[in-house]
Formats: C-alpha cells, sequence, structure tokens
C-alpha cells in the first residue's frame, strides 16, 4: 500500500509514476474482487475546481469490467450531489474500492503536483464546506496556492495548470487499468 507519493507533472515520466503506483493498489483490490470506482469530484463552474470532471470526462471511454466512473463535465460531481452519489455507489456496488481525483491548493513550489494517497480526499476543504471524507485512494492535483479568498484563487486559476494536470492523472489512471485489467470492455458506464 502506498503511503503518500507526490509526483511532479511536469516531470517526462509523470505518466508511468502514476501508472506504476496505481497498479499496485489496482492488482490487489482486483484479487479481492472488489469494484473500482473512480469518483471525479469538482464543478465546471470554476476553473480550478474543475479538474475531477475534466479527468471523468477524458476517460468516459475507460469502460473496462470492475470499473465504473462517476463524474464528468455533463455530470459533475460536486457538493451538492456528492452525499447522495456516495450512497448510490454503497447501495449498487458490494464493497467498492472508491479512488476519489480532486482539485486542491497548496503552497507555490508545490503547483503542478499530482499527489496519491491511501486515505480519503475532503472534498470542499479549501471553500469551508462540511462534506465527508471520501475515497480508500485519493489522487489530488494542487492547482494553485492556498492562503486566504480560497474562493477567488479557485475562480483565477490558469485553465492550462488544470488541463495538464487532468491529461496527466486521466493518461496515468488510463494506463494503470490496461496493466491491471486490460482491454476486456464491458457496457457499464456510470455518470
Amino acid at each position: 500500500m502506498v503511503n503518500k507519493v507526490m509526483i511532479d507533472s511536469t516531470e517526462n515520466n509523470c505518466i508511468f509514476k502514476i501508472r506504476d503506483t496505481l497498479s499496485k493498489e489496482i492488482l490487489s483490490t482486483l484479487k479481492e474482487n472488489r469494484p473500482i470506482i473512480l469518483l471525479c469530484i469538482g464543478t465546471d463552474r470554476s476553473t480550478g475546481d474543475s479538474l475531477g470532471p475534466l479527468v471523468g470526462d477524458k476517460l468516459n471511454f475507460l469502460i473496462r469490467d470492475h470499473i465504473f466512473i462517476y463524474g464528468n463535465l455533463k455530470s459533475p460531481i460536486h457538493a451538492k450531489n456528492l452525499c447522495d452519489t456516495i450512497t448510490k455507489i454503497k447501495s449498487t456496488y458490494k464493497n467498492p474500492y472508491i479512488i476519489a481525483v480532486d482539485a486542491c491548493l497548496g503552497s507555490i513550489q508545490n503547483v503542478g503536483k499530482i499527489i496519491i494517497e491511501n486515505k480519503p480526499v475532503i472534498p470542499g476543504a479549501a471553500m469551508n464546506k462540511d462534506l465527508p471524507p471520501v475515497g480508500n485512494l485519493s489522487i489530488t492535483g494542487i492547482v494553485n496556492i492556498a492562503g486566504s479568498l480560497e474562493f477567488m484563487v479557485l475562480q483565477n486559476t490558469r485553465l492550462y495548470v488544470v488541463m495538464h494536470l487532468a491529461d496527466m492523472i486521466s493518461k496515468g489512471i488510463y494506463h494503470s487499468i490496461i496493466k491491471t485489467v486490460g482491454g476486456k470492455r464491458n457496457i457499464t458506464l456510470n455518470t
């Protein structure tokens, strides 16, 4: 189990580091015959908070056995529907393994880095929202600097940074699924 891995999204081997880190987790989960849920959290109404829906959108084609995706640009998972979505997931799947993908704020030297941790993500923390922690594993992309006026910081985050992080995270997830689950397709996609 991975405790905490921080990956610089500008490194040449970023995608492969994400792939290898996630593959270890996915393999052990598949051996337990648990469904894997990619829960992509955020909203398309704020540039800085759009990382999750962008990742979900980029992975919409990733239809595999035991892999289910919630959250994309068309149907984002955000503060208003997160609790209902978690309830739906837990009632639909037996012992789901949830990989939560979300944006976060951090120090200036860490903007553009990706953190993978064996702990839940706490959605809405930057906005002081009272939402439940979610996920067995979290993938967070540091989109901008933390400090004061987080709402304004998220609204004024560069789209380039968010898109680059979304590309790296989605490609890393894709390659980890291909490496572990393979190319077998089914017809289940949840949004």
